[in-house]
């Protein structure tokens, strides 16, 4: 039975506020993910849709997942700040998730703002194998952040997705180092409205390819 922890995490402008969802298992599992949320200027949270589907799906495949409210967000301190202080906030969602499952290799998943900060920093630590990046806003997330990335990366996005529409998404997909994989949901939007199973099937089955 899944289980949900509170966390509080630590970090030097206060602490971040998180949920872990796991079977109960505290070590000796083969992958822990983080999953980071939407831009907090638009009302993004770690209760987001997308961010649970990411996280629920995860934990369903028996990958521990903590998403996590970034800094001015829910009960997180801090303040927003444009993304750089949000990347610090992956950098110590990773570290604390590497803390609770020592020697475990690590996935990090984001949407939308979640996958502009935090891809590139998935991509820069070692500790992190696996990529998944859903709703990602093409216009802002510059490829070359991204283009030595040789981990297994998964980008699902929405056929109508407003923010990272096809005529954008396919040569900047087409830019991405191997191994990658495209899953693009029909007549689904930015936030995939009505389509939160089509993104859990696209995960499942990546998920089970690699």
């Amino acid at each position: 039975m899944a289980m949900i922890d509170a966390v509080d995490i630590p970090t030097t402008h206060g602490m971040l506020e998180g949920l872990l969802r796991h079977e109960g298992y505290t070590s000796l599992v083969g992958m822990a993910a983080v999953v980071c949320h939407p831009h907090p200027l638009g009302g993004g949270t770690m209760h987001n849709k997308v961010v649970f589907t990411l996280a629920k799906t995860l934990g369903e495949a028996g990958i521990p997942a903590l998403r996590f409210n970034f800094r001015g967000v829910g009960r997180s301190t801090g303040a927003f700040d444009e993304g750089r202080g949000e990347a610090d906030d992956v950098r110590v969602a990773l570290d604390w998730l590497a803390a609770r499952y020592p020697a475990t290799p690590l996935l990090l998943a984001g949407f939308s703002f979640g996958a502009w900060v935090g891809l590139p920093v998935g991509c820069g630590d070692p500790r992190v194998t696996r990529i998944i990046g859903a709703g990602v806003p093409t216009s802002l997330l510059d490829v070359a952040a991204l283009t030595y990335c040789a981990k297994p990366k998964l980008i699902v996005q929405g056929a109508e997705d407003q923010y990272g529409p096809l005529a954008s998404l396919q040569p900047w997909y087409a830019a991405l180092t191997e191994p990658k994989a495209l899953r693009i949901v029909p007549a689904c939007d930015h936030f995939f409205t009505g389509h939160q199973e089509d993104l859990a099937e696209a995960l499942r089955g990546w998920l089970a390819a690699n």
